[in-house]
């Protein structure tokens, strides 16, 4: 905790250093409000018989202290929340720009739910706890030193029974530590699955009802909030006797206080202004390590928090470019695999592509055609670098792709993918994604090539309509068309559909491919699809199965010699004149 305290204060290290110095100041006037109390007593009362004026003038001067005080406790509040805000602020950017640099296979250790937890639930109990340490753990240690300066000083051998009473407390906060730091940890597991099964419910409620599935929803939901509840019951049963235990070693030491400072103001040794004076040291010295433990149980809980933040903040990116060369840009869509190899972690067993070599001229047109599970998606992900070849080399525009930086490589090649998403927003605004720049002209223009303009001229705000979250606003297949256009406007050098007409119908996709032909000529085209009608038209189509190429041929060369091309050809034939 305290090295991300170091790390990200750094903006806000005046309000970070403000809060505890207008904290120091607090507790000293608080500090000396009980020697006025004394001098009120012994010399007021006692010594002066009484003389109001010196007991009124004391008085206003105590006042003074407390309401002084007061305000310099206000102003450490303020800026201790200000240093916490800007605190969090940055830790949740940094842990959302290291997700930004995260390859596919470092996503993948990280579930969206989780993530989520780790930058909202986590971050706010961080920021508490950060709160507490600016504040209570700078106050309670300085009130602890000079309210024990004055507790030596009154009277030291009453002294030593806080010299008992501080080891038994400590030891008591290590065991109730080390006991709840795992079940806060298993406690937050349990949040993940929680927030999991919550954000599945509401993504897919439209499945849920057509398949009647509330009650099991529901039973599903009441299962992970049990268990959430049951692990913050147990974690929380630990943390609970922090505080009975911390009175009674508080309150033993009171009674004994009283007992032998009772003694020492009858037999003399103690005028009754020092012992009222002793007392409210006490109190603040109590008070202090009351503050200390109930820190140090924030803490213990919010160290949970921060073992997960840094399992986001110290993860290595798999991909990274920091050796590439800066000036290098893809000057052609030529494509070369060279003895391919590909498995998703150093750990599996088996390849998922093996013995890949092909080589596509810039400007192709290149159809995949494979059964699912053929790794036909996984080959093209390897052009941008959304994942690194296990062995071997890809080469884009006749460099190896470690060799660009990413956003280099990256701009050069457009993706349509599998599962298709837009964002929050207008579709005008989804479609700059593809370029900032583009104007509206440019934006109808591709839409009408993606066969999108007429259903959306069909709406009633036309390009300024709000497609939500995902956007749910819209079908299967005119989302597909929506994505087409957005990957059109970046003009790349290679394009990629992966599978991007399978929710339209031949018809729409019959058009979308006469119109891509016209719109991406000298652009290299590689098109997975299921249809062989959307590939019949391509310079060559690959065969793959089982991560390898099996075949490579254009329409007619397959139709006389693959005969799993010429069966499948011939069966959706026959269904589409069906």
């Amino acid at each position: 905790m305290f090295n991300l305290l170091k790390k990200y204060t750094k903006d806000g290290w005046w309000a970070a250093l403000l809060g505890p110095f207008f904290t120091i100041c607090e507790v000293s006037l608080d500090a000396v409000i009980p020697l006025v109390m004394s001098s009120i007593i012994d010399k007021g009362i006692y010594e002066l018989g009484g003389d109001m004026n010196y007991i009124w003038k004391q008085g206003a001067t105590m006042v003074a202290l407390a309401v002084l005080a007061a305000v310099l406790g206000t102003c450490s509040g303020l800026f201790s929340s200000l240093a916490s805000t800007r605190f969090i602020r940055n830790i949740r950017e940094a842990m959302f720009s290291k997700i930004q640099e995260f390859s596919f296979e470092n996503i993948e250790k990280f579930p969206v739910p989780t993530i989520v937890m780790r930058m909202t639930t986590d971050m706010r109990m961080l920021r508490m706890a950060y709160v507490s340490i600016v504040r209570m753990m700078i106050r309670a240690p300085f009130n602890l030193i000079l309210s024990a300066y004055f507790v030596f000083t009154l009277n030291p051998r009453l002294a030593t029974i806080f010299v008992i009473a501080i080891p038994v407390l400590a030891t008591g906060l290590i065991l109730i530590y080390a006991k709840a730091h795992p079940l806060f940890r298993q406690m937050m597991l349990k949040f993940d699955a929680l927030d999991g099964n919550l954000e599945e419910n509401i993504e897919g409620i439209r499945v849920v009802k057509t398949f009647v599935r509330e009650d099991y929803e529901n039973d599903k939901f009441h299962s992970s909030s049990d268990s959430v509840m049951k692990a913050q019951r147990k974690a929380e049963s630990i943390v609970i006797l922090n505080r009975p235990f911390f009175e009674l070693v508080m309150y033993a030491c009171m009674i004994a206080i009283a007992w032998f400072g009772g003694r020492d103001v009858i037999a003399g040794n103690m005028t009754t202004g020092n012992f009222m004076a002793y007392l409210s040291y006490i109190r603040a010295i109590l008070f202090a390590l009351l503050m200390m433990s109930n820190v140090f149980l924030q803490i213990v809980m919010a160290q949970a928090s921060v073992d997960r933040a840094n399992e986001i903040l110290n993860e290595e990116p798999k991909i990274t470019d920091h050796d590439a060369d800066p000036d290098l840009k893809v000057s052609d869509g030529s494509i070369e695999f060279r003895n391919v190899a590909f498995k998703y972690s150093d750990e599996a067993e088996n390849d998922v592509l093996s013995d890949i070599d092909l080589k596509i001229e810039s400007g192709e047109v290149i159809g995949i055609l494979g059964p699912t599970g053929s790794s036909k998606t996984t080959l093209v992900q390897l052009i941008p670098r959304l994942y690194d070849v296990s062995r071997g080399e890809v080469l884009v525009g006749g460099h190896n792709v470690k060799e660009y930086k990413l956003p280099a490589l990256r701009d050069a090649v457009a993706m349509v993918l599998q599962k298709n998403t837009l964002f929050s927003g207008t579709i005008e605004e989804n479609m700059k994604w593809g370029d900032p720049n583009a104007s509206h002209e440019q934006i109808v223009e591709a839409c009408k090539y993606a066969q999108a303009d007429d259903f959306i001229q069909a709406m009633p705000k036309k390009y300024d309509t709000d497609l939500g979250q995902g956007g749910v606003n819209v079908s299967g297949g005119q989302k597909q068309r929506l994505c087409i256009a957005r990957a059109l406007l970046k003009h790349p050098k290679i394009i990629i559909l992966d599978d991007s007409t399978s929710a339209v119908d031949t018809d729409t996709d019959h058009r979308i491919q006469l119109a891509l032909k016209e719109k991406l000529g000298g652009m290299t085209t590689i098109i997975i699809a299921q249809r062989v009608a959307s590939v019949k038209e391509a310079n060559r189509i690959i065969i793959m199965n089982d991560g390898k190429i099996q075949d490579i041929g254009n329409h007619d060369e397959l139709m006389a010699r693959n005969e799993v091309y010429r069966d499948l050809y011939n069966t959706q034939m026959e269904g589409a004149l069906e």
